[in-house]
């Protein structure tokens, strides 16, 4: 639409002599027709314009603004330059643009001068701001220069009211920020851009989701990236916005690939590199061909031997990266020749690779420097060398935990661990293969707390609450209620879906921006548990190429079990689930409670086979703390035959154990009773609960309302909820709890002051998590686990009214007999263990 305007434009003022007005109109609208070509079209499209628009002003007879149009044009040939990746030609340009406006504004701005220095600082904002963002893309220098013209912008535009300009200078520095590896601050940055643009020029939206999916793609999110991706790629086609589309693409491909989606992932590879080739972006296409090489290259690694050709292919890249000045992704496509050389057995040329490659600067991506230690690592095993490859194998780990310690937000916390996941698997296959002795279990023990759910080795920092995130989680809870009464009155929902599903995403990504989480604790060894289990037994879980192993910790002892294909063993958990699902409602046919309890009785007994019976020697009587792995942890342990009426402890590592179970955690005080609404069973239960606790206080279904339950439960000693509840499996911090006024998040209650002590949860499904690499669960239970609650009960399946308040009543009298909660609740569902699939999760 541009483009037509701007034609019918210089159809006015054609032909092109006349006088000085005249010409400068015709500057300006070839100007801008220059830059919507080189968009739509190539930067050669754009460039033969912009000749005939530095051109035009030549017979303009006023010298000040013939200069004033020369430089404008030669800013944006300045920016187009930039655009496809030709930094240094682009910055040469926007060097004079810049020192032509300084001396300009200085002028302006002298006493008795002519020229409004408003008009000439909103040119020299631009020119800042768009030199800033092309060092950024400078790999041969630090972030300083980018910084300082951003922050001159940004002063500039506070200085003379051009709120939108800030805010793209806000934009850039995050840009800024994230290419020199500080994610979190860059995220920060997003989010102050992200309010001021949907204020005043949403049009600019766009742009900033793109670079917001990169710095997510960066610390491992990449469902979130592509999600991101996903919303603004068809309106950047719509648009024709040529250099945005394929960049979009090309994260596209990478947020793909860190899905393990391939195919996708080289489509939108080859589209972008398309895209760029004709756009005259070599930087940019050779940046989309890294992407579809790395395609082929875990293809080939797949394979029994990977051809000689794919290695050339990434060398000769390699080269030509090198050429273009792009020495980080330079230095990537040379490891991935020598990690294929590696697999192809020719170790010494792959030696020689990784000799050659220049060391990483500080600010590499993460996943180029977990490459380079993973490749390190293979090269050391091929030479039979599995000290390096260990000692490797930590060195990565421990690189990305320092990244981690520096990120805010339980998401990207957890997201990290993708970085992590081929060095962890890595070193548990060596340290399997070095047989079953007391020895190897300690040592695989220690790994596997090394990279098991590392999000809940933090001690929470407290943080000021954000009025931002606070107004869009209060609209997200509207529209959740909102949507729940259109589905009860039959209404049409679409459009309340959509908007729901962009209120949430908006409320995640101002999470992204937190400070960071907390400080962290050091990983436990099998020495820090051993004392502080008594006579209890800790199980740790995990899977190794399709095989299931169990570590175990008991009676002063480390043994490890090895126990058979795993996938068997989760097939059978997810069956498991799905019985106790259908077994949940209240008053079903008595003849098929007894079916679906037959069918869940064998699975149950199939996990114990496979899980438990192994270990039997070994665990005796003792109670238990499991540590599960990937869809273990939806198996309420209660109803498997060994656990059945036996104290089981559920926890994502044994770090995090060690963390909840310490005994210098304030207590907290008083007993809060919360009774939600639509609970049919919830009336009698509280009033009988508040029985057992001479100091509960009570909330009825009309006082159970969000903000008065979040106050009611900061410091509180033991918290008991009985409300309907609703796992989020793709948005895990809003799964919810349902109060009067509408929904409880898991995102809130991780956000709480003093979290309470000990929490029950009389509601379906809310011990399930959504489970990410490096067995990272994240639900409702757990961001109260990671926000410092050291027990939680829960559900890990759907769960009817009736037996769910009959299992709290025994739970709450156990409790008030002094029971433990471990010792209270399995007590409590050994009357109907299959009714009642209850977990008890944290310390116990």
């Amino acid at each position: 639409m541009a483009i037509r305007l701007l034609r019918e434009g210089l159809a006015l003022v054609d032909p092109p002599g006349g006088v000085d007005e005249r010409l400068e109109v015709r500057t300006r609208l070839l100007n801008t027709l220059a830059f919507c070509l080189a968009e739509t079209g190539s930067l050669e499209d754009g460039l033969a314009q912009m000749a005939a628009a530095r051109a035009a002003p030549d017979g303009i007879s006023d010298q000040a603004l013939r200069d004033e149009l020369y430089s404008l044009v030669d800013g944006n040939r300045g920016v187009l330059l930039c655009r496809v990746g030709r930094i240094d030609e682009g910055i040469a340009q926007l060097d004079a643009d810049i020192a032509f406006n300084e001396r300009r504004l200085a002028e302006a701005t002298r006493a008795g001068t002519t020229g409004d220095p408003r008009v000439i600082a909103e040119l020299l904002i631009t020119g800042l701001s768009n030199r800033g963002m092309a060092h950024a893309y400078r790999t041969d220098q630090g972030p300083d220069r980018a910084i300082a013209d951003l922050d001159r912008a940004a002063a500039l535009a506070e200085r003379y009211g051009f709120q939108i300009r800030a805010a793209i200078a806000t934009h850039a520095l995050g840009n800024v920020l994230q290419r020199a590896g500080d994610v979190p601050a860059a995220l920060r940055r997003y989010s102050e851009a992200q309010r001021a643009f949907q204020e005043l020029e949403p049009g600019l939206l766009m742009r900033l989701r793109i670079d917001q999916a990169e710095a997510l793609i960066s610390v491992g999110l990449a469902d979130e990236a592509g999600t991101l991706l996903d919303d603004v790629l068809p309106e950047l086609r719509r648009q024709r916005i040529g250099q945005d589309v394929a960049e979009a693409e090309l994260l596209r491909a990478a947020a793909a690939l860190l899905d393990n989606d391939l195919v996708l992932a080289k489509r939108m590879a080859n589209a972008a590199r398309r895209k760029l080739a004709r756009r005259g972006s070599p930087a940019w296409a050779a940046v989309a061909s890294l992407i579809a090489l790395r395609v082929d290259a875990l293809k080939a690694l797949d394979g029994p031997r990977p051809s000689a050709t794919v290695v050339h292919r990434a060398l000769a890249l390699a080269a030509e990266l090198a050429e273009l000045k792009l020495y980080d992704q330079a230095a990537f496509a040379q490891v991935l020749a020598a990690r294929l050389e590696v697999r192809r057995g020719n170790t010494e040329h792959a030696g020689r690779l990784l000799r050659d490659i220049p060391k990483f600067r500080r600010i590499a991506p993460i996943d180029h420097r977990m490459l380079l230690r993973l490749c390190r690592a293979e090269l050391a095993l091929a030479r039979g060398n599995q000290r390096v490859a260990l000692a490797q194998a930590k060195a990565g780990l421990d690189e990305l935990g320092r990244m981690r310690d520096r990120l805010g937000g339980l998401d990207l916390v957890s997201g990290t661990a993708l970085h992590g996941r081929e060095l962890g698997e890595l070193a548990v296959r060596l340290v399997l293969a070095g047989g079953d002795s007391p020895a190897v279990a300690r040592r695989l023990f220690t790994w596997l707390e090394r990279t098991k759910a590392q999000l809940y080795r933090y001690e929470r920092f407290e943080s000021a609450a954000d009025p931002v995130l606070a107004e869009r989680i209060t609209e997200v809870r509207q529209l959740s209620r909102a949507l729940l009464r259109a589905r009860l009155d039959g209404l049409p929902t679409a459009k309340l879906v959509s908007r729901l599903a962009a209120s949430q995403r908006d409320a995640m990504r101002l999470g992204w921006s937190a400070s960071p989480w907390g400080r962290p604790r050091p990983v436990a060894t099998a020495d820090d548990i051993l004392p502080r289990l008594g006579d209890r037994a800790l199980v740790t879980f995990a899977s190794s190429d399709d095989e299931m192993i169990a570590v175990v910790l008991a009676g002063g002892r480390v043994r490890m079990v090895r126990l058979g294909a795993a996938d068997p063993i989760t097939e059978a958990a997810r069956r498991l689930h799905a019985d106790l699902n259908a077994l949940a409602p209240d008053h079903q046919p008595p003849p098929l409670v007894e079916v679906i309890s037959a069918s869940a009785r064998r699975e149950a007994e199939r996990l114990d086979r496979a899980l438990l019976a192994p270990l039997a020697a070994m665990i005796g009587d003792r109670e238990l703390v499991v540590v599960p792995t990937g869809a273990l942890y939806v198996v309420p342990w209660g109803v498997l035959p060994t656990c059945v009426n036996r104290p089981t402890v559920v926890t994502p590592s044994a770090t995090a154990w060690l963390s909840s179970s310490r005994s210098d955690t304030e207590p907290g005080s008083g007993v809060l009773l919360v009774r939600g609404p639509g609970l049919q069973a919830a009336q009698g239960e509280i009033d009988r609960l508040a029985g057992y606790h001479a100091d509960a206080r009570l909330l009825g279904v009309s006082d159970a309302k969000v903000v008065t339950v979040l106050e009611a439960l900061d410091g509180v000693a033991l918290a008991h909820v009985a409300a309907h509840g609703e796992h989020e499996p793709e948005n895990a911090l809003f799964s919810k709890l349902e109060l009067v006024d509408g929904a409880l998040f898991a995102h809130e209650v991780g956000q709480m002051r003093r979290p309470p002590r000990r929490v029950v949860l009389a509601a379906c499904e809310l011990a399930l998590n959504r489970v990410r690499p490096g067995d990272e669960p994240l639900g409702f239970a757990g961001a109260l686990l990671a926000g410092g609650t050291r027990t939680v009960i829960a559900a890990s399946s759907k769960v009817g009214d009736e037996p769910s308040a009959a299992a709290m009543a025994d739970f709450h009298r156990n409790l008030a007999n002094g029971a433990s909660p471990a010792v209270a609740l399995a007590d409590a569902i050994a009357t109907d263990p299959l009714r009642r699939p209850f977990v008890c999760l944290g310390s116990g």
